[in-house]
Formats: structure tokens, C-alpha cells, sequence
């Protein structure tokens, strides 16, 4: 499905599933990510045990959980939280921005999203021992 401008929003009607790695959580969410990441803080190097998090971000209520609800984890509060499977542990995704948005963890989507990360942020406190070696723009915290 082609992408439309409504509002100067970007919108689309494709719907990417996203799992965990045991398949017991499934989730559909919009392809009408509104930005995209890699996060290098010490929170999601150690939420992902990774040198860093690629996420793309949307509005809330365009994810849903659509197998294994009794199977989610939530780390965290009803607002922000880190969202994982109870029973293997794969990182989906956070809530955040006082729970209005939801940073889909991109290695879960099982469909291609047709975002891609365009900037690090909190780059000031990445993993010592990671390079990056993309051209993506760096930012020491989070981008303006």
C-alpha cells in the first residue's frame, strides 16, 4: 500500500506483524512509523543486551497485541514500560512519552517496515567498545 499525506502526517493502511521469538506474543502494528532510531543509552543496552536499540516510533493505539496477551511482561509502568514475552524473554516493545507512544523494537517486526533508523541518539553514552561506522547523523543525547 502506498503512503499518504493527511495533515501533514504520514499514513498508510499496510499492517506489519510483528512476535517474539517463541511465537507465543503476536502483534499487529501500522506501517505509519512518524520516526525512526538507534538508541545507545544504558537503559535499552541493557533492555536489549545490545550495543544499542533500533526502534520506530508511533502513536499507541496503532499497535496491537493480537496473540498471547497473557503472555506479555511489562517492565515498568501502565505509561512507560519496556514490553516483553514471559515465557522467552524477547524485548517488543516500550511505552513512552507518558504512554502515548510505543517504540517498536524493529528486530520483532516480522514484515519490513518501510522505515529505516536515520539518526544514534545518546551517543554520548554508548558502549565503549562499539563503533559506529554508518553515516547516519550522531547525537551525544536526543535529537532535537
Amino acid at each position: 500500500m502506498e503512503a499518504v499525506t493527511v495533515s501533514g502526517t504520514k499514513q498508510s493502511n499496510r499492517v506489519l506483524a510483528g512476535a517474539c521469538r517463541c511465537g507465543a506474543v503476536r502483534y499487529q502494528v501500522s506501517d505509519a512509523f512518524l520516526y525512526a532510531a538507534n538508541c545507545h543509552c544504558s537503559g535499552c543496552r541493557a533492555a536489549t543486551g545490545s550495543a544499542f536499540k533500533a526502534f520506530a516510533g508511533i502513536e499507541r493505539e496503532k499497535l496491537t497485541i493480537t496473540d498471547g496477551l497473557d503472555n506479555i511482561a511489562v517492565v515498568g509502568q501502565h505509561d512507560a514500560n519496556d514490553t516483553r514475552c514471559r515465557a522467552c524473554g524477547s524485548f517488543l516493545f516500550s511505552v513512552v512519552r507518558d504512554g502515548a507512544f510505543v517504540h517498536v523494537a524493529m528486530g520483532s517486526l516480522v514484515d519490513a517496515p518501510s522505515i529505516s533508523p536515520t539518526e544514534h541518539i545518546f551517543v554520548g553514552s554508548k558502549a565503549a567498545w562499539f563503533e559506529i561506522t554508518d553515516d547516519l547523523p550522531q547525537f551525544d543525547e536526543l535529537a532535537e
